[in-house]
């Protein structure tokens, strides 16, 4: 299944065209469609699933036939998909029904994380070491249960066979920052240095405290880099902030910050190096609880 976010992206830019083309406005097409104004501007800017008869509606107004209307009535079916996220409703929240959505037909995922462990490694002891942070910032609007299960099952379809090849610069300040348990630390960090071992897809390289970043400045946020295997679909960046997930969809704009990941890659240490450091970190947290097994 193509990613249902990335077509309705394209159909955005298809009803816009269309619109223009025929020389309206978007309060003309609105008038035409007999919707109001705030309809149109959410599906020109891919804000909401779309509904099919709606887009059929609009094509047979703006008279597009032929092949051109096959084309987008089967783009406008595809960004209407549901995927397997949309079932966990609020207990997955929209910026990570997002993040699954992308990686679900993406063929390669990059990352870079400043605050938090990559979400799609989590073990299961530290996403409930997280619950108790997220509680700690007031009352939760979601399950937890729920939440975990729907983390744990982002995890397997990005491991599933045919998935996307996956690579994080984890900042080493998360290792050490971030006010979980000891026990959960160590968890999350032998879990994680499983299943990069399990997979050759899934690389995780750390970025030391001390490591110079050559090139330019440091990034001011997390990002995650996309890319697609079918050829009309073009790579996408997201910017991680406190509040929202920006997307980026212009080449330019993806091109700048695949330039920064380059850069931190490269400063990070080797997938080898990176695996020997966080076991190093994992064997000295358990001996200073005492739960080294």
């Amino acid at each position: 299944m193509p990613s249902p976010y990335v077509r309705r992206r394209q159909l955005a830019a298809e009803i816009r065209k269309l619109r223009e083309s025929r020389g309206l406005t978007t309060d003309g097409l609105a008038r035409l469609m007999y919707y109001n104004r705030a309809k149109i501007s959410r599906l020109e800017n891919a804000a909401v699933r779309p509904d099919v008869g709606e887009i059929i509606n609009m094509l047979e107004a703006l008279e597009v036939t032929g092949s051109q209307y096959d084309r987008l009535f089967q783009l406008a079916r595809e960004a209407a998909q549901k995927g397997w996220w949309d079932k966990y409703g609020v207990s997955m929240g929209p910026r990570q029904k997002l993040y699954a959505d992308l990686e679900y037909n993406a063929d390669t995922v990059r990352e870079y994380n400043q605050t938090v462990m990559p979400a799609v490694l989590q073990a299961p002891e530290f996403i409930s070491a997280l619950v108790d942070l997220d509680e700690c910032q007031g009352k939760l609007d979601y399950v937890p249960e729920r939440m975990t299960e729907a983390r744990m099952r982002r995890q397997s379809e990005l491991l599933r066979p045919g998935g996307p090849s996956y690579e994080t610069v984890l900042d080493e300040c998360v290792i050490h920052r971030l006010a979980v348990p000891p026990q959960a630390k160590v968890a999350q960090l032998r879990h994680m240095i499983g299943v990069v071992s399990d997979d050759e897809r899934i690389t995780v390289r750390v970025l030391r405290h001390d490591a110079i970043v050559l090139g330019g400045f440091l990034p001011k946020s997390a990002f995650y880099l996309y890319t697609f295997a079918e050829s009309g679909d073009s790579p996408i960046a997201v910017i991680d902030t406190a509040t929202t997930d920006l997307v980026l969809p212009q080449r330019s704009e993806v091109a700048r910050y695949e330039g920064i990941y380059d850069r931190l890659r490269e400063a990070a240490l080797s997938r080898e190096d990176s695996m020997t450091f966080l076991d190093r970190v994992a064997n000295r947290l358990a001996d200073q609880t005492g739960s080294r097994t």
